[in-house]
């Protein structure tokens, strides 16, 4: 929906919400066209229901508005005296129409002095989860997402497994654009297979001020930018067209930002011709061929050089090793050979963007490209289109057609383009296990969800017991920074010891 669809759409609500209400404002004590004036109707609603006026706030931000109507229904219906769990149940499955039959044929009264306290327990519970929920919802969307790791593509930076606190206001909170969503899931219901989400209406891109911009080498959270599958790794053939923010979440490392040239040099990263430096905790990995004499490395020679992954294969193994690790395993005596696993200078793979046999390119040897900025313009041509094809078709939501060698974009012959937004190349720091921007292309920032700032939790499936399946010296660490991540869990406990302390001593002083 456009702008002025939405528009049109939020007239239609005053006039629906002043049909079904002006009489029950006139019993309240109030004008009749106090119900139709947009905002200020809600804020006399309030006032009649007896309720904080700062919840109008609520009533007009996308998600936590969808949790705040059905209190809005159920508190009108009481304070016209329907107290009944009868009334509040119609209130809600007829999306408020049940106020009309207050309205115009139900013979009702305004409790001037209704009690704000829920007349049964269940009702008592019942409140504090919703304004629970409302409350978790807020925090999620616009300040603080948690997030777990569920591949490998960031190891050693961030392990299978580690559970991050993602922040939403570093780079700016995106608003929702799915307006009909469950409240804190993401594409699906748990364990119900289904869609958590209705794809219309929806609203228009919009991003609230950030404090920081993307940063090169930073770790982002960001949409996938092209996600057609039903759930997160799914494996069937069966793709949908998914919303921007309903697409499956990645994390990587941001190693290229608007307005950089960006190519790879036998596995290494260069930005404008220089060879990118990456923050101490980053620690890339790629996969080599170790040759030992036929005998196999035992498992604590293995942890001792980090190794998560790898096979043996008789005579020589696979594993993923840095390169400072590749360098300890040549002097052990087991080893003949360790080579880094390189694709040459030269070879076409055709998995890689723009996926076109001009760029014999490969994920170890490519580039050089460029990485949008918004606000500057590109030259247009058989050469460079495709580069730019998807930005201008999908991301930028433009009409592009070719005939021959001549390229139109929304009908007009064009030879240049100029950007809307800011684009990104993000790449795992595991070179061969990653899914990441060689293989799709750019991340717009449209696409961009958050900042990645502390492992809360970290968990281990290999580990043996619960104790060893920890990884203690991960919990409470955080993300970026350098040096050896430290772990605050020993601060934050010693916080919430003398929390507790002072406020059993408050308690016990005022029973006194």
């Amino acid at each position: 929906m456009t702008m002025i669809q939405w528009f049109i759409f939020f007239l239609v609500v005053q006039v629906v919400h002043f049909a079904g209400t002006w009489k029950l404002y006139v019993k309240a004590g109030r004008k009749p066209w106090e119900a139709i004036v947009p905002v200020y109707n809600a804020i006399v609603l309030l006032k009649i229901l007896k309720r904080p006026t700062w919840w109008v706030i609520l009533l007009f931000i996308p998600i936590i508005n969808l949790l705040m109507f059905p209190v809005i229904w159920v508190e009108t219906v009481r304070s016209f005296g329907k107290y009944k769990t009868l009334d509040s149940v119609l209130a809600v499955i007829t999306l408020g129409f049940y106020i009309y039959y207050l309205n115009y044929v139900a013979d009702v009264y305004y409790v001037q002095d209704r009690s704000l306290k829920s007349r049964t327990e269940v009702g008592e519970w019942v409140s504090s989860i919703v304004f629970a929920i409302i409350a978790a919802t807020i925090v999620h969307t616009y300040f603080m997402q948690p997030y777990t790791i569920p591949t490998s593509s960031l190891e050693k930076s961030l392990l299978v497994g580690d559970f991050l606190f993602v922040s939403k206001f570093h780079y700016g909170a995106r608003t929702p654009m799915t307006v009909i969503a469950a409240p804190m899931v993401h594409d699906s219901l748990p364990l119900m297979k289904a869609k958590s989400y209705l794809k219309k209406p929806h609203l228009p891109y919009f991003r609230l001020p950030g404090f920081e911009n993307i940063k090169r080498n930073e770790i982002v959270v960001f949409n996938w930018p092209v996600d057609t599958v039903r759930f997160f790794r799914d494996k069937s053939n069966i793709n949908i067209d998914k919303p921007i923010d309903k697409k499956s979440n990645y994390v990587k490392r941001c190693v290229g930002i608007p307005g950089d040239s960006l190519e790879i040099k036998e596995g290494y990263i260069y930005i404008n011709g220089e060879r990118t430096v990456l923050p101490d905790r980053a620690l890339p990995q790629y996969y080599h061929k170790v040759v030992t004499d036929g005998q196999q490395l035992s498992p604590a020679a293995l942890k001792r050089y980090n190794v998560t992954e790898g096979q043996f294969f008789g005579d020589y193994y696979m594993l993923n090793l840095t390169d400072e690790n590749a360098s300890k395993l040549k002097s052990n005596p087991l080893v003949k050979s360790v080579t880094k696993l390189l694709s040459p200078k030269g070879e076409y793979s055709e998995s890689v963007f723009p996926h076109n046999s001009q760029y014999a390119w490969s994920i170890d040897n490519y580039g050089p490209i460029y990485i949008p900025e918004a606000g500057k313009t590109v030259e247009l041509n058989a050469k460079s289109l495709p580069f730019y094809k998807r930005i201008i078709e999908v991301y930028e939501n433009n009409n592009l057609t070719t005939s021959g060698d001549e390229i139109f974009i929304n009908g007009k012959l064009a030879t240049s383009y100029t950007f809307k937004q800011d684009y990104y190349w993000m790449m795992g720091d595991n070179r061969h296990n990653s899914e990441d921007a060689r293989y799709w292309g750019y991340v717009p920032f449209d696409h961009v969800v958050g900042k990645p700032v502390f492992i809360w939790f970290s968990w281990d499936s290999n580990g043996e017991g619960i104790a060893q399946k920890i990884r203690w010296e991960r919990v409470f660490t955080t993300v970026h920074g350098s040096g050896k991540p430290v772990s605050y869990l020993y601060y934050f406990l010693g916080a919430l010891g003398l929390w507790y302390a002072f406020s059993f001593f408050r308690k016990r002083k005022k029973a006194e």
